[in-house]
């Protein structure tokens, strides 16, 4: 089994990349979250990888976090849904999201995603029902936040892609009123921050 390539990366060409292993050049298919955070071609690069072996073909997928690998393992062994399928998944949806579209049994977020019809993201979610702390083992996914936490967290999130530090973000979240949406806090938080 092939866990991890580290190398110089050689191509890219979505979802297709080319790394480039001590002369050795192993094709990787990455999902889109994954290629958006490649360095440039010809500068070294890291990816855990899974492999899997078809009748036909050896494929090696890479991914740039254990979490997306762990996702896409634990996709690909449902049912009717192939590593083509997984990639679309990850490419289409935050493995964050996705954990808590899963925790919610929100079939909606994943309607959204090319290839995921109704019945198939109902029983994609409720296959991965009891699966939800396998699924977010990875950092900061140990324990699943509640929604009202995840709100927060993409607030926080918001407010650092403003251009205001993580502490300033967090500092301006507290003492927001209970049961705010997302847009709401945002505002809520920008009028604390306009005040300090």
């Amino acid at each position: 089994m092939i866990g991890r390539l580290r190398g110089t990366l050689a191509e890219k060409n979505a979802p297709w990349v080319l790394m480039d292993i001590q002369g050795v050049g192993y094709e990787v298919q990455v999902p889109m979250s994954t290629f958006y955070n490649l360095p440039a071609v010809s500068a070294p690069c890291t990816l855990l990888t899974h492999l899997v072996v078809r009748e036909d073909a050896h494929l090696l997928y890479g991914f740039e976090t254990e979490d997306e690998r762990k996702t896409f393992k634990s996709l690909i062994k449902l049912s009717g849904i192939g590593p083509r399928t997984a990639l679309a998944i990850l490419s289409s949806i935050s493995t964050h999201e996705f954990l808590l579209a899963v925790e919610s049994q929100d079939a909606s977020r994943l309607v959204k995603i090319p290839g995921i019809g109704k019945k198939t993201a109902e029983r994609l979610l409720l296959e991965l029902k009891g699966q939800i702390n396998v699924l977010g083992h990875g950092a900061g996914l140990g324990a699943l936040p509640t929604a009202a936490a995840s709100e927060a967290d993409e607030i926080v999130q918001a407010l650092m892609a403003l251009g205001y530090s993580d502490k300033e973000a967090k500092l301006a979240c507290k003492g927001l009123p209970e049961g705010s949406n997302v847009t709401d806090g945002i505002r809520h938080a920008l009028k604390n921050l306009s005040k300090a």
